[in-house]
């Protein structure tokens, strides 16, 4: 047999394998309503697969002569590194919220695969699918309920300048279980209205929603937005609580990315 040649048959059998697998994770991305979803996925796996073929068959009319040394490698070696362009463009820094730092991961496995099915190694490939599909769908749910509460969450206040208002925002997030990490002030353009940036965490079931509420009622408070809030399969967005003339209370809305 020759290692330089393969069927047309065989050629397009695994370009259909890296469509499947790269279909498989990006579907659980596109599910998630991440940016980079199911034709993204497939088009970076079939990508990979058709340049690792390119690398290891594409140059065989040249195998037979002289002083040509073959390197099945070479080519693939690059997708690799290149990658990490694409992934890039995934992660999104929301102040101290970063977002995307997954899916980046989950472009470069399905380079990966498909760079292995592209080589042949189609038992190896459908392996990691699998386990990269459990990661992202079923470990997901768990990360959320085992570890949601520990997070650090960035929340921003605005309210009218007053100074108790900061020993006010203070002593109401200690009676709501809220661990303040870090805080920042600054005075909006109007100089009448002061913008405060928490840095909290929590370990009570609930006290992140405890803390909004909380905080959107207190005296001075005119608006109070969470960045980085994930709430199941809505993806990223942003948690706001505004007072309404007459009534206090939450507003909730949920804004694109």
């Amino acid at each position: 047999m020759d290692v330089w040649h393969i069927s047309h048959w065989e050629l397009g059998g695994r370009l259909l394998c890296a469509v499947t697998m790269g279909g498989i994770i990006g579907w659980e991305r596109e599910y998630s309503n991440h940016s980079a979803g199911l034709r993204t996925h497939i088009l970076v796996c079939v990508g990979s697969a058709l340049i690792m073929l390119l690398s290891m068959y594409g140059f065989s009319q040249y195998a037979d002569q002289a002083n040509v040394r073959m390197d099945p490698a070479r080519l693939a070696a690059q997708v690799i590194s290149g990658i990490g362009f694409l992934g890039a463009g995934t992660i999104l820094r929301n102040g101290m919220a970063i977002s995307g730092l997954t899916t980046a991961a989950s472009l470069w496995v399905v380079a990966a695969i498909g760079l292995s099915v592209g080589a042949g190694f189609y038992l190896p490939s459908a392996v990691v699918t699998l386990i990269v599909f459990a990661c992202l769908f079923i470990l997901n749910g768990v990360e959320k309920r085992v570890f949601r509460t520990r997070k650090n969450r960035q929340l921003s206040v605005t309210a009218a300048w007053d100074p108790g208002v900061l020993e006010r925002l203070n002593r109401t997030l200690d009676e709501c279980g809220a661990t303040v990490r870090r805080v920042s002030l600054t005075d909006r353009s109007d100089r009448e209205n002061l913008q405060i940036v928490y840095m909290l965490s929590g370990k009570k079931s609930g006290w992140l929603e405890g803390a909004l509420q909380s905080l959107s009622e207190c005296e001075g408070v005119q608006s109070v937005n969470l960045h980085g809030y994930d709430e199941g399969a809505a993806g990223k967005g942003r948690l706001s609580a505004r007072k309404s003339k007459g009534k206090k209370g939450l507003d909730k809305e949920k804004l694109d990315a």
